[in-house]
């Protein structure tokens, strides 16, 4: 081991912050087994306990219409074509109400940029919602949602967010992260926020007492100094604010989209990126595993490399996988890779409150199920 990463070991043995030029030491060196055990130090001096949590969480996106297009997107339709869409109430309430069936506790609601669906389309669907189901969150919409929905319905950003916080919005997802770099942003998503626009929506959502995610999408045209930029102004302002609750980072899906890059980022790329955001992101408390993205295994790796969270079940996905990436995991899945790489899984709410033993639940819904079957009349089907 070379005397440069050598004292970088050190510093992260005592607990002190790695600036940029060491964080990109840490990307130049090929020694991934290190930079794994470097970041599953810094996993365990925060999580001591050998617990990997995950959520029961559903993705519904409400509408495909968005005119920002966004060239590494494939899901997105613009308002005259004649895939766009926007969900019926009865179809967003039939897909929660499946969730809340198998313990859901979160649905991820999120779609584009629309321009007929002003602040109080959304005020009246979240507290229909909330109405019905009081004790699943909606972890909704995204940055660049607030800055349109702000700017559409003449209002402030914090005004935007209050009214969608009392109408039952509970925590805002770190979507449209993607790199916090203006000279990447430009290429990737000329029409979108730029990077202190996002920061500033996160901000104001912190300083209102939402907690939000944060996220990270590379593999596609930035450089690796922009990805460590990117890290380290999250960290920057998780110092002011504290409100990040997590971070997440996933690689570019190449498929459909309208960026002149067709080879994905890899599984080795993926286990480096994630080691060296748990070794930056150190006021962070935790750092989700891309299933969606990567797949089970390279998921089940990345949790000897500084992951605690395993991130959600998904009972639908539509933004990957229109780029042509398609993975599932249901609760028994997860609890296998988390326990078969020596990890006790566990349930958590938005929040990272516990929220139980995920086979105790597995082993309810098959009481369940059982139930049902043997109360259902003779000749009827039962679907679980």
């Amino acid at each position: 081991m070379s005397t440069e990463l050598f004292a970088i070991a050190e510093k992260v043995y005592a607990g002190e912050r790695l600036s940029f030029e060491e964080a990109m030491t840490l990307y130049r060196s090929p020694n991934l087994p290190f930079l794994g055990h470097l970041a599953s130090v810094v996993r365990f001096r925060r999580k001591p306990e050998r617990i990997v949590t995950f959520i029961i969480s559903r993705n519904i996106n409400y509408t495909n219409v968005c005119w920002v297009q966004c060239k590494f997107c494939a899901f997105y339709r613009l308002p005259q074509d004649e895939e766009a869409y926007v969900l019926s109430d009865e179809e967003i309430f039939q897909k929660i109400e499946e969730l809340d069936a198998v313990g859901g506790r979160e649905i991820l609601i999120q779609g584009g940029l629309n321009p007929k669906l002003r602040i109080d389309y959304f005020e009246r669907l979240f507290q229909a919602i909330k109405g019905r189901w009081p004790h699943i969150n909606i972890h909704g919409l995204s940055v660049a949602e607030v800055l349109y929905i702000a700017k559409i319905s003449k209002l402030s950003v914090e005004e935007t967010l209050i009214r969608l916080r009392e109408a039952g919005m509970g925590s805002l997802p770190g979507a449209g992260g993607e790199i916090l770099v203006d000279e990447v942003r430009e290429v990737i998503a000329p029409y979108k926020d730029r990077t202190d626009e996002w920061l500033e929506v996160m901000r104001t959502a912190h300083r209102l007492g939402m907690r939000t995610t944060a996220t990270m999408m590379y593999g596609h045209v930035e450089r690796p100094e922009h990805r460590i930029e990117t890290l380290l102004r999250i960290r920057e302002l998780q110092d002011e604010t504290g409100g990040f609750t997590a971070f997440a980072a996933w690689n570019f899906q190449p498929e459909g989209t309208r960026l002149p890059i067709r080879r994905k980022a890899s599984g080795f790329d993926y286990l480096k990126t994630i080691a060296l955001s748990r070794l930056v992101l150190d006021n962070v408390d935790n750092i989700q595993a891309s299933w969606v993205t990567q797949g089970p295994k390279i998921a089940q790796i990345s949790l000897d490399y500084g992951v605690n969270d395993f991130g959600q079940t998904m009972m639908e996905e539509n933004v990957v996988s229109a780029a042509g990436t398609r993975y599932e995991l249901g609760i028994r899945d997860i609890c296998r890779l988390i326990r078969d790489a020596g990890y006790t899984p566990r349930l958590r709410t938005t929040f990272y409150e516990d929220a139980g033993d995920p086979e105790e639940l597995l082993r309810q819904l098959s009481e369940k199920r059982r139930s049902l079957l043997n109360a259902a009349p003779a000749g009827e089907r039962v679907i679980s």
